[in-house]
């Protein structure tokens, strides 16, 4: 089968399209027909060889890819979820082999039926910039109807989940973007927006129940701004799993009895309940996938370059296969 394997570590020229043996999936996994892969930022900074969170688990040589959809072709001896033939959307195995590839094998109890509104491609942008979004909604920021949260990076892939998961559970919702993205945040549910490069959130904002952090900017100065703005008990989340909270930090959420979360490290949010729980919202017309580009699998290059970019809304897709 192809497959986009990495043998050493570094830019986008290390990128390799091969032919490589197609996987036997274990007792508890399902072999996928792989349909599409979602791009994230993940899958780069593993290229470029890790973080600190991240250098100690990665392997060489090994299939980029932890976000997909397609159709299950084998199922493991011990899964009784799924049958040959289901359409299912999920992520796989971490760090391992991944979907940039046109089969991969993973844990069963990481994929749900995916939804059946939208196409592989569409599904394939949703697992786990949506996972991590409604862990770090719901999980770790225990958030409920009539809180306020505000979302930082609010147009990019985790970011867009968020405020729709958010606005679809009856949270009021504020986002923050460039200018050319605020119109993009009421579309999908924001009640309020700021414009981040140009307002202050700092002097606009108190008492919010959850701050989810979903920008790339790693600054602690950025955090104690986000600790301010909460409430006395509110919650700071943070996707930043490579970028550990400073002293000050941690003082600042002492003061304010606040509590501190990072979502995305380990795979305690990759779950098939909320896997599920999102095709329905999806289903239900309640939240849209937005797909910023899909390229070709021989473009996976491309793909890495635009991800880099940091200038993506929504969600970038490569295309293993054509849905007939």
């Amino acid at each position: 089968m192809k497959a986009v394997r990495i043998n050493e570590f570094g830019g986008t020229e290390v990128l390799k399209i091969q032919e490589v043996e197609r996987p036997v999936p274990g007792a508890d996994e399902i072999l996928v027909k792989c349909y599409a892969s979602g791009v994230n930022p993940a899958d780069w900074v593993i290229r470029n060889g890790g973080n600190d969170f991240l250098k100690p688990i990665l392997k060489l040589p090994l299939i980029l890819g932890w976000d997909a959809a397609g159709i299950v072709e084998e199922v493991g001896s011990n899964v009784t979820n799924f049958k040959r033939g289901d359409e299912v959307y999920g992520v796989p195995n971490f760090p391992g082999d991944g979907s940039y590839a046109e089969y991969f094998s993973a844990k069963a109890n990481q994929f749900a039926l995916k939804p059946k509104s939208i196409s592989f491609n569409e599904a394939a942008g949703v697992p786990l910039a949506g996972l991590v979004a409604w862990a770090g909604n719901f999980q770790l920021g225990q958030l409920q109807a009539g809180q306020k949260v505000l979302i930082h990076g609010a147009s990019g892939g985790v970011g867009s989940f968020a405020v729709q998961f958010a606005k679809a559970k009856g949270a009021y919702v504020i986002g923050t973007a460039s200018a050319g993205n605020l119109a993009f945040l009421k579309q999908i549910g924001a009640d309020e927006v700021i414009d981040y490069r140009n307002q202050q959130f700092e002097e606009l904002l108190q008492d919010i129940d959850l701050v989810f952090d979903a920008s790339p900017l790693r600054d602690n100065k950025e955090r104690l701004k986000c600790i301010n703005v909460l409430k006395e008990g509110g919650i700071y989340v943070s996707v930043n799993v490579d970028f550990a909270f400073g002293d000050e930090v941690k003082e600042a959420l002492t003061k304010k009895k606040a509590k501190g979360e990072v979502v995305g490290g380990s795979g305690s949010y990759v779950s098939a309940e909320y896997l599920s729980e999102i095709a329905q919202l999806i289903d239900s017309g309640k939240v849209k996938v937005v797909i910023s580009k899909v390229y070709p699998l021989e473009q996976v290059a491309e793909a890495h370059k635009e991800s880099e970019s940091w200038h993506v809304r929504g969600k970038l897709v490569l295309e293993v296969r054509k849905e007939h």
